[in-house]
């Protein structure tokens, strides 16, 4: 992996629980790491489902390996969220491919 291809970056934020003014928890995400990668694949997914006519953006980012992430984390890039839908690693920890999903509309 060159580090001239990793011209993307990307925030990492994992999922947390706060307080609102009443005192309520609730979830929140927070900021928990910003790297740089490299966008593999940019497509778009039509699917029929029980929602109706939906379309996803699908990505796939390569970076540096990282061992703190998971399919709980999400990604934010060009600030709009994704949901990890998978993650593989290349070589012995010398990076790692992460596939993931536009969250929301």
């Amino acid at each position: 992996m060159r580090a001239g291809n990793l011209d993307r970056i990307i925030e990492i934020q994992r999922r947390t629980t706060g307080l609102d003014l009443y005192g309520t928890p609730i979830e929140t995400w927070t900021p928990f790491a910003t790297m740089r990668a490299q966008l593999l694949k940019n497509a778009t997914d039509d699917r029929e489902g029980a929602r109706g006519h939906t379309t996803n953006a699908v990505l796939a980012f390569r970076m540096y390996y990282f061992a703190n992430l998971s399919l709980n984390d999400r990604l934010l890039y060009e600030g709009q969220q994704f949901e990890i839908t998978g993650i593989s690693e290349i070589g012995r920890r010398a990076g790692m491919d992460v596939s993931c999903q536009r969250v929301g509309p």
